[in-house]
């Protein structure tokens, strides 16, 4: 049986990233789980892979600095010759205002959301071009499409990382490498849990569909582009959203 294809995963140690690589692992792919400090989570997400039957490889390193990510790189190996998908998942976001927003917190979202995105498109296509070619996704957010205050920082880099997507899918479909976006609205994880005290019951009722996303909602979107059914599609945003980002404000009740 021949080996595996490899998904590289950024920021795997918990949340999102971790549902998108235990749900490439369900789909029978190999995943390498990138991490910076949670190493702990890292090894967790791991366990949850192999017991799919996959193999796991831990990469430590922030995607913000070019020599980690260039030593994460380093680190797959012989591996790198299977890398087949890379999913830029790592990301950070402050809470403030535009006029408290700390300039040292500007240049911390945006060098690990934006630039580590670029960074690591950069090295994973260098190798797909010298193979068989790959597919890339980005995680986005609601931000993409819509300006939250306090989140001038994320909603930046998220808007940066649509149009970062459009250009190298342009750029990189002649060597056989398709990158699109998915964007993500209401997911609970650990970190959004905390912005709320009922967050499914904020979140909820106002998306279309009546409940909030969870990590597997993600997932599912990533293992579809990522297949030979997503073959022609490239430069694309997929908003996994519930309909969240879609509907406008509308004084009236929609069934009367």
């Amino acid at each position: 049986m021949s080996e595996s294809c490899v998904a590289l995963v950024t920021g795997a140690s918990k949340g999102v990233g971790r549902g998108i690589a235990i749900r490439l692992a369900e789909a029978g792919w190999d995943v390498a789980i990138n991490f910076n400090s949670d190493q702990a989570g890292a090894e967790e997400t791991a366990e949850r892979i192999r017991a799919h039957g996959q193999e796991a490889i831990l990469l430590q390193g922030d995607v913000g600095y070019s020599d980690q990510v260039n030593a994460m790189f380093e680190t797959l190996g012989s591996k790198r010759d299977r890398l087949r998908l890379l999913v830029n998942n790592a990301g950070v976001q402050t809470w403030a205002s535009l006029l408290d927003l700390k300039e040292e917190d500007w240049d911390r979202v945006l060098r690990t959301n934006l630039k580590g995105t670029f960074l690591c498109t950069q090295a994973a296509a260098r190798l797909m071009t010298q193979g068989d070619g790959g597919s890339i996704i980005n995680i986005g957010s609601g931000a993409n499409k819509r300006p939250f205050p306090n989140l001038i920082d994320y909603g930046s880099s998220k808007g940066g990382i649509e149009r970062l997507t459009q250009v190298a899918a342009v750029e990189l479909g002649p060597q056989g490498i398709r990158v699109n976006c998915v964007a993500p609205g209401a997911i609970e994880i650990e970190r959004t849990k905390l912005e709320s005290d009922d967050y499914a019951g904020t979140w909820g009722p106002i998306t279309p569909v009546r409940r909030i996303g969870v990590p597997k909602d993600v997932g599912d979107a990533v293992v579809f582009l990522a297949s030979e059914a997503a073959s022609f599609i490239t430069g694309q945003t997929i908003y996994v959203d519930g309909g969240l980002f879609t509907q406008a404000p509308w004084p009236y009740n929609p069934s009367t």
